[in-house]
């Protein structure tokens, strides 16, 4: 009896075992091509997916910069064309697409379910097809990003592979977002009454992205960039407009730049890198406000206070000159400093307030911490090179040069002297303020700072941002590329430069901040390049804001 029942036991083993196998063998060997078509299919819903993805708007502009277009794709079902029929398929759809059709032929001989010949047809094109009733030609809907403007604020946008997924830019920071939900698994009955796992959308559709962005503000500093590859054979450059009070990202231009929805044809991958926040440069004179900025909050200067220029200075063995190599003879105020750009001048005010407090003040302007912009791969130097604390480092650092940060980041910096004294948090969707509650500098400080700065315009180096009937705040800069910037290991500058030019207006109440910053442009200094591009961009804002004027020019 013991054993009849170990038997029987066995027997059902089998049995079973038997069944498992016999079902094994049919899903995975009589019925594969169904199962992989159907797993293709699966796939496919996948990339249907992207459809959902949320639309992004850009400020005073009511259509999308970033949308979603629907599109068909054609395959074959080689398995489905009779033997006699794969020349006649070939031959129709080789004139019809205008495909070699040998190329067809050698897809319609594979033994399988699913070839794709075509994507991204348009209704026409698959009506053109479909009247030709050929057997084995299937059509499937996909869904594509779309960029209506081409390679408008590319960089602001970013953009979307393959696989569905936010790539650089808004498009990768805001990625989960814009996708919405994610999507859920329900079953799908398959034949025999089996169930199979079939990936569905869910209803749900991601968020539409409205940016600060200004479109109309944003379109003007991209043409001017592009004005300034054709007229000063600029190698790329950035331009950043900014509320200097909230933060509001107004415009974020990059040169060169590049088409998301034909990023895949970009060979060189640095041109989705974006120069106003993921490349840094040294700044030069740009730099020299903040200098003066520290010195005059700790009470070491005032704009008034005078130094006699020694035209170049010894340290550590190094010589520094101002530029040109210029020697500006009798008292010079720190006013002068700025309007002239006087390199041993910044090296005085660094003096006066001492090496251990100009580090602090670098540090509280944010230099060496990313701002936290809402935008994907902000980078920030480390200076570890400046930080080393040699005597040569702090007086090239005093007018910019020897000391690393992004556009994004002096952006923020100059906000302070623009805002009477506060750390702001750039940004680009709406949010809460990010405005720091202490003072960086004081206000006091913030507004003599602003008045030398007018002083620049009015009188010195950056006289051709001069807008009549407004105060504008301005330094130009003008530095020397290293080396090391330009991926070659070597010490020392090469004969390249970074020319700039940073300001506000109108200067005591300020509506905006831009930087304009040129790559090698065919030009001496900034003040022949990024000046009058600043000037023309301003002039703009302040007629597209129409703000009124702050004085007469008689008075």
């Amino acid at each position: 009896m013991k054993n009849w029942r170990i038997n029987f036991i066995l027997a059902l083993i089998f049995i079973f075992s038997a069944a498992i196998a016999f079902r094994l063998f049919f899903l995975q060997v009589v019925r594969h091509d169904y199962y992989a078509a159907l797993a293709r299919g699966q796939q496919k819903q996948f990339l249907d997916f992207v459809g959902d993805r949320g639309e992004i708007f850009l400020a005073n502009h009511d259509l999308p910069v970033a949308t979603n277009r629907e599109y068909s794709f054609l395959y074959l079902s080689p398995n489905e064309v009779p033997a006699s029929e794969k020349e006649k398929v070939a031959q129709a759809l080789s004139e019809k697409l205008d495909m070699d059709k040998d190329y067809l032929m050698s897809r319609l001989q594979k033994d399988n379910l699913y070839e794709l010949i075509r994507d991204k047809m348009t209704d026409q094109d698959v009506a053109m097809i479909e009247e030709l009733k050929l057997v084995g030609i299937h059509f499937k809907k996909e869904t594509f990003r779309e960029y209506p403007y081409g390679d408008f604020a590319s960089h602001v946008l970013g953009f979307v592979n393959e696989e569905g997924a936010g790539q650089y830019g808004a498009e990768e920071f805001f990625d989960d977002v814009l996708r919405g939900k994610e999507e859920f698994w329900e079953g799908v009955k398959g034949p025999l009454g089996y169930f199979f796992p079939g990936l569905s959308r869910s209803d749900n559709k991601g968020e539409d992205l409205k940016l600060t962005i200004d479109y109309n503000i944003q379109y003007l500093a991209e043409k001017l960039l592009r004005k300034a590859e054709k007229n000063l054979a600029i190698e790329g450059g950035a331009i950043i407009v900014i509320d200097p009070t909230s933060g509001k990202l107004l415009a974020l231009a990059d040169q060169p730049s590049f088409n998301p929805a034909e990023y895949s044809k970009e060979k060189d991958f640095s041109v989705f890198q974006s120069d106003a926040t993921q490349k840094i440069f040294e700044p030069g004179s740009v730099f020299k406000p903040i200098t003066m900025a520290a010195a005059l909050d700790q009470g070491k200067i005032t704009p008034e206070t005078t130094y006699q220029d020694p035209g170049v200075l010894e340290i550590g063995g190094w010589p520094i000159y101002n530029y040109d190599r210029r020697t500006y003879p009798g008292d010079i105020t720190m006013t002068q400093v700025l309007e002239k750009s006087i390199n041993t001048g910044a090296v005085f005010a660094e003096n006066q307030l001492g090496h251990k407090k100009f580090l602090e003040y670098i540090a509280n302007f944010g230099i060496f911490e990313k701002t936290g912009l809402d935008l994907q791969g902000e980078i920030s130097s480390k200076n570890a090179e400046f930080k080393k604390g040699y005597e040569i480092n702090y007086a090239t650092a005093s007018f910019g040069q020897g000391i690393e940060m992004t556009p994004i980041q002096l952006v923020r910096a100059f906000s302070i002297i623009a805002n009477g004294g506060k750390l702001i948090k750039p940004y680009l969707v709406e949010q809460e303020s990010k405005t720091s509650d202490n003072n960086i500098i004081s206000s006091q400080t913030a507004s003599k700072v602003t008045a030398m700065l007018v002083s620049v315009v009015e009188n010195g180096f950056g006289k051709a941002a001069r807008i009549p009937g407004y105060y504008v705040a301005g330094k130009t800069g003008t530095a020397q590329v290293s080396y090391s910037a330009l991926g070659i290991n070597q010490k020392g500058y090469s004969d390249k430069t970074w020319q700039s030019f940073i300001g506000f207006a109108p200067a005591f109440n300020p509506r905006f901040l831009i930087l304009v910053k040129l790559n090698n442009p065919a030009s001496k200094t900034a003040e022949y390049s990024a000046v009058p591009v600043f000037q023309e961009l301003a002039k703009y804002i302040i007629d597209y804001y129409q703000i009124p004027p702050d004085h007469y020019e008689n008075e």
